[in-house]
């Protein structure tokens, strides 16, 4: 059965209402275009994820304070992007394998009034908790958007300038909570890859290369030691 893009945005709709921290069970149910979030859209968890299909999703809530409290958490040191940011992965993961980017907190207007997004109400027991905006994109596109002839998007020599965030990563690990608020100066968080391996360079949040760290006068600096093609960035 071929899935459309409305069976993709459902089933990252129902997954970010099962893995958003709650002290009750959220369930997810799309607006209809003359429904809108009532609360202000200005502290937005938004995140952009590129992949095999890419999308911009945003969480708006209802109490964000309660939300940290029911994750585990009131401290001024964990940000609800922080909170939410599993959940949204979760989400994400229905739209196949790629890359969710950082977790920002700022005004998400834009992208709950864009024709192509679609809003889900996130409630429990009746009463809404908040609201899951999601814009599938298709290759990078945002879907049914058209592209003029001649237009500025098509004419990329004009935004070869534009600068973009290259980070290198050498390791992930994972930290409830609890360890987190425990850190203190001296201490060791292990990560998921051994020394000597490869370290990962991403462009704007997708992987596009591997490389090793070296050091030029006294600075660390990465060598790159392999250019990915876009099956391998997305695998």
């Amino acid at each position: 059965m071929k899935t459309t893009t409305l069976d993709r945005n459902a089933a990252a709709a129902a997954a970010l209402a099962a893995l958003l921290p709650s002290a009750t069970k959220l369930k997810a149910t799309m607006l209809d275009s003359s429904d809108a979030p009532t609360v202000p859209l200005s502290e937005s968890a938004v995140a952009t994820f590129v992949g095999e299909t890419s999308a911009d999703v945003a969480v708006v809530l209802t109490d964000p304070e309660a939300m940290k409290v029911a994750s585990g958490t009131d401290s001024a040191l964990v940000s609800l992007g922080d909170v939410l940011r599993p959940a949204l992965e979760g989400a994400v993961e229905a739209l196949g394998s790629g890359v969710l980017g950082d977790v920002e907190v700022r005004d998400a207007s834009a992208l709950f009034a864009d024709p192509d997004t679609v809003v889900y109400v996130l409630a429990g027991r009746g009463a809404p908790t908040g609201w899951f905006a999601i814009r599938i994109r298709d290759a990078g596109v945002i879907t049914g958007a058209t592209k003029p002839e001649g237009s500025v998007s098509n004419r990329l020599g004009r935004i070869s300038n534009v600068e973009m965030a290259l980070t290198v990563e050498i390791g992930r690990t994972r930290l409830s909570i609890r360890d987190l608020l425990n850190l203190e100066p001296g201490a060791v968080i292990e990560l998921d890859r051994s020394a000597g391996a490869p370290a990962d360079v991403l462009l704007n949040g997708r992987l596009i290369a591997h490389g090793e760290i070296v050091v030029i006068d006294q600075d660390y600096a990465v060598r790159i030691t392999k250019i990915l093609d876009v099956a391998e960035g997305l695998g």
